[in-house]
């Protein structure tokens, strides 16, 4: 696999002008070929309500780019033939969904498809992990010498700060303030780019085209932790310091196990996959602790402890919502992590507790994202493939998607 380490971040060329309309115009072409490839010039141009001036300008510059190819002219009645555009699926990018144990490591082409993954164990030290990442990556890349890897995405267990791309919270991740991208760019020699796992899972679903006309919305992760990624009218809201979405470290009692927050009765000691295994030691505490994804097999084989102890997180998830529908008052509420392999059981719980304890209103959709590690993944590979400001922008209007 080719290497590349851009003095751009991925997406922008040197020419490419940082008007801002101009950019959501690039990204709106970006977002209606993916979505209909391969895809005329024409076509684009009735589907993104752009002119066909402003297509061809912007389709040159992919081209050039290389995010895009020319592909098969088509026949038609009359007239000039059209040639289609597709993605370049030559070009991948190298995504990590980082954990406290372990990371999942992947390349990830242009459409979100998995050419690669694996799994490495990870130790606290920051810099041995990191630097297990990155042999872990130049492994997966030596697979394909005939990509061009464009950048490298990280999805991670706690908030990043925008401007230095460091972890600043990480409650279960003991590596705030190390230089985890400068490390990877040095060893990699590609364009790093790092995020929140919540944050990430986000953007995938943006990115790769499933929230159509949603302007409101929130999406939860559950894992070691519990965390979130608000969508308020169209933006990803971040805060004042980047650290807003912390929804699993707001108490919901005043007893309970101490966090790793150094709090009392934060939801995430009720909801995570943390307390699935909690309450399942409780009821069975000789044997041992099994990892989440034991716990989950042990409850579809019909083991009524596991299954209890799942019920009891999805309990307490439904109540801990509480706090997302009088807050942020959603239309749609997204779950990916651990829960969802098990959702047949936890997803109606869940759903019965939210209705319940609705503020006032009708209660939100909620949508369990079917595979969260992919989610995650994909969501490290947008982080790429957006430009660096990209993901912060307000989300195209919803005149602008009824066109499509």
């Amino acid at each position: 696999m080719k290497k590349r380490l851009s003095k751009r971040p991925p997406g922008k060329s040197a020419t490419t002008s940082r008007d801002p309309s101009r950019d959501n115009n690039r990204d709106l072409v970006l977002e209606v070929l993916r979505r209909n490839q391969p895809i005329s010039r024409v076509a684009l141009a009735q589907k993104s309500g752009l002119q066909r001036s402003t297509i061809s300008a912007i389709v040159e510059v992919l081209i050039e780019e290389r995010w895009i190819r020319e592909g098969s002219v088509v026949k038609t009645a009359r007239g000039r033939r059209p040639t289609m555009l597709t993605m370049n699926d030559d070009l991948v990018i190298l995504v990590a969904d980082v954990r406290p144990t372990h990371a999942i490591l992947a390349v990830v082409d242009l459409n979100g498809r998995f050419l690669a993954r694996t799994m490495i164990p990870l130790i606290a030290d920051p810099k041995r992990g990191v630097e297990a990442i990155a042999t872990g990556m130049e492994r997966l890349r030596e697979q394909f010498p005939d990509k061009t890897c464009e950048g490298v995405g990280i999805s991670l267990p706690g908030r990043v700060d925008k401007d230095n791309q460091r972890l600043v919270l990480a409650p279960n991740l003991p590596w705030v303030g190390f230089d985890i991208r400068s490390a990877l760019q040095k060893t990699l020699r590609l364009q790093v780019e790092l995020e929140n796992a919540a944050n990430a899972c986000m953007l995938s679903e943006v990115w790769f085209g499933r929230m159509e006309g949603v302007r409101n919305a929130v999406l939860i992760t559950i894992s070691e932790g519990v965390g979130a990624a608000l969508l308020v009218n169209g933006a990803l809201v971040e805060g004042s310091s980047r650290t807003a979405g912390e929804l699993g470290h707001i108490p919901v009692t005043d007893s309970g196990p101490k966090c790793a927050c150094g709090e009392i009765g934060c939801w995430e000691m009720f909801a995570s996959s943390r307390a699935a295994l909690r309450y399942f030691h409780d009821s069975a505490p000789s044997e041992p602790v099994p990892t989440i994804q034991q716990l989950m097999n042990l409850e579809a084989g019909g083991d009524e402890r596991a299954r209890a102890a799942l019920k009891m997180q999805a309990k307490a998830i439904g109540r801990g919502l509480r706090i997302v529908t009088a807050a942020f008052n959603p239309e749609l509420i997204l779950f990916a992590g651990d829960i969802t392999v098990r959702w047949e059981i936890a997803g109606p719980i869940i759903e019965a507790e939210v209705a319940k304890r609705m503020l006032t209103g009708v209660p939100p959709k909620i949508v369990a994202l079917g595979d969260g590690e992919s989610a995650r993944l994909r969501g490290a590979a947008a982080l790429a493939l957006q430009r660096h400001t990209g993901y912060q922008r307000q989300f195209q209007s919803r005149e602008l998607r009824d066109k499509r």
